[in-house]
């Protein structure tokens, strides 16, 4: 049997089914539509060849900016001085003393001094010794400056003057040179030279002493030592330095590798003893011997050890003492 149909359902059937909105596309058309994918790539080729090309204009930029700061530079180094930083060793007072290496005057002065004939060859003899009862280190000490020089001896003080010891060395005329270590309170505090037979006599004061038992030495051997003499720059200062110089023969042996440094700076005489170690043909390595000590001049006299009625050569005064910036040496 048939059912009837609802009214409903006639009236759906009679409405039209509605078609979508715009154009109709053709199989074409469809055809050669491409797909997402393949428009993602194509547009990020097209983003990394812009972004190339940004990048070659930014590079050129900054090569014309370099060359630009470049020419900069050179016109400011042109115009520009550098600084030199200012220090008391380059801005000391003005000395009248103060004498070049090569001034034909000082020359002729050192040529006839008391320490002209060891320059020319003839071997230095010392004899080393220390103040009454010394303590165990400057013992030591005054045993080790034995020890830097070739032809020289320790000998004990026990209770002579610095005259009798001055008179018994004048009996040997080989000997040319007393030295003597005093202390303090157990401490280090000065060092006497006197030249023989006639003079002159200096006082240093002795400080920053490293003694050889405290340093990391290498064995020192018996050959003659390269010396070095530095920053003495006054009348003084060439008359200080050409007496600790002949305490040592000028006959360097090259083959011992030692080097004694005498270098002066602010008044400050810095004493050191080298050795050179050769690692290879270009690496050289230095090692200290020691002792290691400093000096700084009190006095000098003209002849022999005699503070009383001595004639003194230069004494420090306080009131010599009137500027940071001034150096006698």
């Amino acid at each position: 049997m048939s059912r009837k149909r609802s009214a409903k359902e006639a009236d759906l059937e009679r409405e039209p089914v509605e078609k979508p909105k715009g154009k109709s596309k053709s199989i074409k058309e469809e055809a050669s539509e491409e797909p997402p994918k393949k428009k993602q790539k194509i547009e990020k080729t097209k983003a990394v060849s812009k972004g190339k090309g940004k990048d070659k204009d930014s590079k050129s930029k900054k090569k014309a900016s370099g060359k630009r700061d470049a020419d900069k530079k050179d016109k400011k180094d042109e115009t520009v001085v550098k600084q030199v930083p200012k220090t008391l060793d380059n801005m000391r007072e003005f000395d009248e003393t103060f004498v070049k290496a090569d001034d034909a005057e000082v020359l002729a002065d050192e040529g006839a001094d008391a320490f002209a004939a060891y320059y020319n060859g003839k071997a230095p003899k010392l004899v080393v010794t220390t103040s009454r009862k010394p303590s165990k280190k400057l013992s030591e000490f005054s045993h080790s400056m034995a020890a830097i020089f070739m032809n020289s001896r320790y000998v004990p003080r026990r209770n002579y003057t610095i005259t009798e010891i001055i008179e018994s060395c004048k009996k040997d005329e080989t000997i040319t040179d007393l030295i003597i270590a005093s202390e303090s309170k157990k401490e280090f505090h000065s060092l006497t030279l006197v030249h023989l037979p006639n003079g002159p006599t200096a006082f240093f004061r002795l400080s920053s002493v490293a003694p050889l038992f405290k340093m990391k030495q290498g064995g020192q051997t018996d050959h003659n030592p390269e010396l070095i003499v530095n920053n003495f720059n006054t009348r003084l200062g060439h008359t200080v330095a050409r007496m600790i110089g002949g305490l040592f023969p000028h006959a360097p042996e090259f083959e011992g590798r030692r080097v004694v440094t005498i270098h002066n700076q602010r008044d400050y005489i810095f004493f050191r003893q080298h050795r050179y170690i050769f690692e290879s043909d270009k690496e050289v390595n230095v090692q200290e011997l020691g002792p290691r000590f400093t000096l700084k001049l009190r006095w000098i006299q003209r002849g022999l050890f005699d503070p009383d009625h001595g004639e003194y050569y230069w004494k420090h005064k306080q009131e010599l003492d009137t500027s940071r910036r001034r150096f006698h040496l």
